[in-house]
């Protein structure tokens, strides 16, 4: 089921979500993901994919084994997934520009905009930012 509304999600909530050290965050992490999956809102670009494939492999402790994370991985790629383009690098140069963000989380802005997310869950990014239209809300905040 596809909903209406997509929700970009970005890698680090992702991390916490399959990370057993990660207690509280790990909870809170877990339902958003669930509530990206029961409405089908749920987004994330191929960026986000392979950052928490390696994330989850080389740097939780304790790792999770791959044939796992390979599974976790294909299971969110059947949400929507953005596929980023040559001109949506040059973008995110820019965006990372105006915005002073490093390029990485240039990328992830500007995929959840080409997914047309208004909301954009990130630990990494200021809570309540909005980067043209896509405003920033940190799950783990509050």
């Amino acid at each position: 089921m596809i909903g209406d509304t997509p929700e970009f999600c970005d890698t680090n909530v992702l991390v916490y979500a399959y990370d057993l050290s990660a207690d509280v965050k790990r909870v809170r992490a877990r339902e958003l993901v669930e509530h990206l999956w029961d409405s089908g809102n749920g987004m994330l670009s191929v960026q986000v994919l392979q950052e928490l494939f390696v994330n989850l492999t080389r740097k939780v402790l304790p790792p999770v084994p791959t044939p796992q994370a390979r599974q976790i991985v294909e299971d969110l790629a059947t949400w929507r997934v953005v596929e980023p383009g040559s001109s949506d690098v040059l973008d995110a140069i820019d965006t990372g520009q105006r915005w002073d963000l490093s390029f990485w989380d240039a990328m992830i802005i500007i995929a959840a905009k080409k997914g047309g997310a208004q909301i954009l869950w990130s630990e990494d990014l200021k809570d309540g930012e909005s980067y043209d239209g896509v405003v920033v809300r940190n799950p783990f905040r509050g």
